[in-house]
């Protein structure tokens, strides 16, 4: 797996190597392409999996009535709708992402359930986040970090903007077990791709999102990384054989 990019005048698009000033434009339009069919697709892609992995990290969060939670890279709102029901009308959730699309999308799908009352959505950059320092009991980001250009100025920006004993939790695609990797890359390279055009008419947007995976910092380079921008305690839970991570980390 790649080591953490220092910034610099060029970062990875996927495959592809673009001018780091590019590269959240270049997000953003993959984004904005696929955001009406995104939840058919994560259904579709994972075989409903990403509920399950999205319920383990709420379990983890161990959230308590009156917390303040941040929900980055938070689109259609999975997460942020849990995390309401945990915190209860005395706590606070703000679900954010840099994506203007994926935010419209989340805001109508909580309207329609009904969700609004301990609830704030705000588009932002989640390397530099617009909030004061100790805001946050707890920050998540759930398949957001690989499309980040500096992963590096994320974490740190997410660090400061916890009170001291939050938590961050980071879910994110990783380095799979050796036993499933052929399939999984026949599958990520071949079948994604094919659902990416038939369902979301968008075939490049999904070859995309599984090169971003492969390009992703693997489960003991992220923890080192989470260390080095001053988390403490930090471990990580490998879920469905290492397909996807759920990386935990605290402001001490």
């Amino acid at each position: 797996m790649p080591k953490p990019q220092k910034p610099d005048e060029s970062t990875h698009f996927g495959y592809q190597s673009v001018a780091s000033e590019d590269k959240a434009d270049l997000v953003r339009e993959v984004f904005d392409s696929v955001a009406s069919r995104y939840d058919v697709m994560n259904d579709l892609m994972s075989a409903g999996l990403h509920r399950l992995w999205k319920r383990f990290t709420v379990e983890q969060a161990a959230l308590k009535p009156g917390n303040t939670v941040l929900d980055l890279a938070g689109g259609t709102g999975d997460l942020a709708r849990a995390f309401c029901g945990k915190v209860g009308q005395e706590g606070h959730v703000v679900l954010a992402d840099i994506n203007a699309a994926m935010l419209r999308q989340g805001r109508s799908r909580l309207v329609d359930a009904g969700v609004a009352g301990n609830l704030s959505i705000a588009q932002v950059d989640a390397e530099k986040l617009p909030f004061a320092d100790g805001t946050f009991d707890c920050i998540s980001m759930a398949f957001g970090l690989r499309n980040v250009t500096d992963k590096d100025a994320a974490l740190r920006s997410m660090r400061r903007t916890l009170k001291p004993g939050g938590k961050v939790m980071i879910l994110e695609f990783s380095e799979p077990n050796k036993a499933i990797k052929p399939a999984y890359d026949l599958y990520s390279f071949k079948v994604l791709p094919m659902l990416g055009k038939l369902v979301a008419s968008d075939a490049d947007s999904y070859k995309y999102l599984a090169e971003s995976i492969r390009m992703h910092p693997d489960q003991e380079t992220l923890k080192a990384m989470m260390e080095e921008a001053g988390f403490e305690r930090c471990r990580y839970h490998n879920l469905a054989a290492g397909i996807v991570a759920l990386h935990i980390g605290y402001r001490i």
